[in-house]
């Protein structure tokens, strides 16, 4: 989906429309043929081909974008800013508008080995997230007790769970951020 002359909006709205397509697709079916994903994107099979040339440039393709999109979507939440709780609502709203980009990124661990995108041997150095948790920690907002880590992996399997939710049809999309947020802030004690 490289290409030396500059993409037109078009092209780049229709380019942005299949990856976002391809990522929802293949989060759910990961065996979808380049006809299924064209379908589902609502462009016809030769039009996908100015755009991709096979199926593993497409994923590739859309891992990349789906990187840079969940990405994104973790800076737009502005994690730095504002009180902790509030903040970490900000992100959980973040990663659940993300779900099907989340999804297709992580729910086969072979995705983004397969495509490049390798595990750093170490933490990365600025995680808006672990510093929001850090930060929520040092303010008595967050259990101090329990490591930032562990935190951000709890958000990631409740995010997770609540994605599952609404792709098997037992929940509306737009109630899966409040209950992540219930859950998260208040576990399932009976109040």
């Amino acid at each position: 989906m490289n290409g030396a002359a500059p993409e037109s909006r078009t092209r780049r709205r229709t380019r942005r429309a299949i990856l976002a397509t391809a990522a929802s697709v293949l989060a759910r079916n990961r065996t979808a043929t380049l006809a299924e994903i064209a379908d589902a994107a609502e462009v016809g099979r030769s039009t996908l081909h100015r755009y991709v040339s096979d199926r593993d440039e497409l994923i590739r393709a859309t891992v990349e974008d789906s990187i840079e999109v969940v990405g994104q979507a973790i800076l737009d939440a502005r994690a730095h800013e504002g009180p902790p709780l509030e903040a970490m609502r900000r992100v959980v709203m973040a990663h659940v508008e993300v779900g099907d980009r989340l999804m297709f990124l992580f729910r086969d661990p072979h995705v983004m080995r397969e495509y490049g995108v390798v595990e750093p041997e170490h933490p990365v150095e600025h995680d808006p997230v672990i510093e929001l948790i850090e930060r929520g920690q040092a303010e008595g907002v967050f259990a101090p007790h329990l490591s930032p880590q562990w935190v951000q992996r709890v958000l990631w399997a409740l995010v997770t769970a609540g994605i599952e939710q609404v792709e098997s049809g037992r929940m509306s999309p737009h109630g899966v951020a409040s209950l992540v947020i219930d859950t998260l802030e208040h576990g399932i004690l009976a109040r």
